[in-house]
């Protein structure tokens, strides 16, 4: 593509309001529509939000757009540029020329390569682009969008930052004391559904008792408010108990259902006889608030004695992802099992999921756990995955962008590498498709406001977005 001599207005993407201002050549107004919501379906894919993906040409600093013009009205069928003949009439075509020619940035050493046929993956319902958002992050554990553009992006080390047209900020100042040992440290970021109105942002981190000599911890759900670089307002809503040494099984996905209450999974800390079974410790179990830390009144052990009373479910062991059917608004969530036996689970009031007197999986030396995959009186998962894919972050398909997979659930697998699609009928797995394999291990799977799916990664550390191309 690099020998085309000129444009390769070849793919679909949507503007991603999370990186980038993009068609800021253009007012507001205009963004949603028109030659700015031409770009973005049809061309910001392979040329980037920015313009900036285009080889340097004569056609840059030539006078008028007729040589643009016929590039996109005709196509370049040699390197693979679709004719638009039929898609825009020539005034609309003239338009996207003019925009393109305008649009591009005037510093010629900014433009990168156009993406090209030979990055694309093919799946069962699209073609999609791999753009990278940002690269240089460690274990990027939780996005959220803010209003206007910016990204908020929590790292496992106990670091926040912020986002903001492809500049990462210096580490956001204010965060509660952090326990950034073995998996756990700073983990999910939830945005209240009120944010505009309100602007509380809600974070789960591993959450270190300062009180005692021994280092240890418990999972902590906190809201503040940001104000420049800095977290203020702060309010700690949930500290679980007991605190322990150990540095494994935190949880915490975070979940708004839209009516008040706040939901999110803490693991059983590593000490599965101990704490999942039983309704005295926060552990091992899916927990439901207010927005504000109080408890609802109708959670289902609020009149049990001894039980914590924030408790939703129990009998969980590592929920590390946690969302509401945004049709149904269901509770789902998805849990490592041991060695075999991670789980799908749709979560109900006061059930027993199970772990550890019933599961799918075995202990990671062979040894058997238990006999019994099932047992009257326990919810059996929706699904489980034997061999264990390490599921990590969980959303379900919104937005226009990715309408064949409309309410598909999302899900990350940290060990083997990939997304996997879940197509639900009802309250079953009709469907598998494993999406990007390869990709690096995945460890948050979130949508943008703009309908495009964004996936955290390990080992390296950066985050990317899938871009459908039609």
């Amino acid at each position: 593509m690099k020998n085309s001599p000129i444009l390769f207005i070849i793919f679909a993407a949507i503007f991603s309001v999370s990186v980038v201002q993009s068609c800021r050549h253009m007012p507001k107004s205009a963004q949603g529509s028109g030659v700015a919501g031409h770009y973005r379906m049809y061309c910001a894919g392979c040329h980037g939000d920015n313009l900036e993906k285009f080889a340097e040409k004569q056609w840059m600093e030539a006078s008028g757009t007729a040589a643009v013009e016929r590039s996109i009205k005709y196509g370049i069928p040699n390197a693979g540029m679709p004719a638009f003949e039929k898609t825009f009439s020539d005034d609309e075509t003239r338009a996207l020329a003019v925009y393109v020619k305008n649009g591009i940035p005037a510093d010629r050493t900014q433009l990168k390569p156009a993406v090209t046929a030979e990055g694309i993956l093919q799946s069962e319902e699209y073609n999609l682009v791999i753009d990278t958002v940002v690269t240089g992050l460690e274990v990027p554990w939780g996005m959220a969008f803010l209003p206007g553009g910016d990204l908020l992006i929590s790292e496992r080390s106990g670091t926040l930052h912020r986002l903001s047209q492809g500049v990462l900020s210096a580490p956001i100042e204010g965060l509660p004391p952090i326990m950034a040992t073995g998996q756990g440290g700073l983990m999910d970021i939830a945005l209240h559904p009120d944010y505009d109105e309100n602007g509380w942002i809600y974070l789960s981190y591993s959450a270190l008792d300062t009180t005692s000599e021994e280092r240890r911890g418990a999972t902590g759900v906190m809201r503040a408010r940001l104000s420049g670089n800095k977290l203020i307002d702060q309010e700690i809503l949930f500290v679980g108990t007991p605190p322990t040494n150990r540095g494994q099984h935190w949880g915490c996905k975070l979940a708004f259902d839209g009516k008040g209450h706040l939901y999110f999974g803490v693991g059983e800390r590593g000490q599965h006889f101990d704490f999942p079974q039983k309704l005295d410790n926060t552990n091992g179990k899916i927990h439901r608030i207010y927005d504000d830390g109080r408890i609802p009144a109708d959670n289902p052990f609020v009149n049990t004695q001894g039980a914590i009373t924030s408790i939703y479910s129990y009998g969980h062991r590592n929920p590390q992802g946690t969302a509401i059917h945004p049709v149904t608004g269901e509770i789902w969530e998805t849990e490592h099992g041991p060695k075999g036996g991670d789980e799908i689970n749709l979560i109900l009031p006061g059930r027993n999921y199970g772990w550890p007197e019933v599961s799918y999986g075995i202990n990671y030396d062979g040894t058997i756990l238990t006999p019994d995959t099932i047992r009257k009186g326990i919810e059996p998962p929706v699904m489980q995955w034997t061999p264990s894919i390490a599921p990590c972050g969980m959303t379900f398909v919104t937005g226009d962008r990715f309408k064949k997979w409309e309410n598909n659930m999302l899900v990350g697998s940290l060990r083997f590498d990939y997304v996997e699609r879940v197509v639900l009928d009802g309250q079953k797995v009709v469907h598998l498709e494993k999406i990007a394999q390869g990709i690096g291990r995945v460890r948050n799977v979130v949508m943008s406001p703009d309908g495009l799916v964004y996936i955290g990664l390990e080992e390296p550390g950066m985050i990317v977005r899938l871009v459908p191309i039609e």
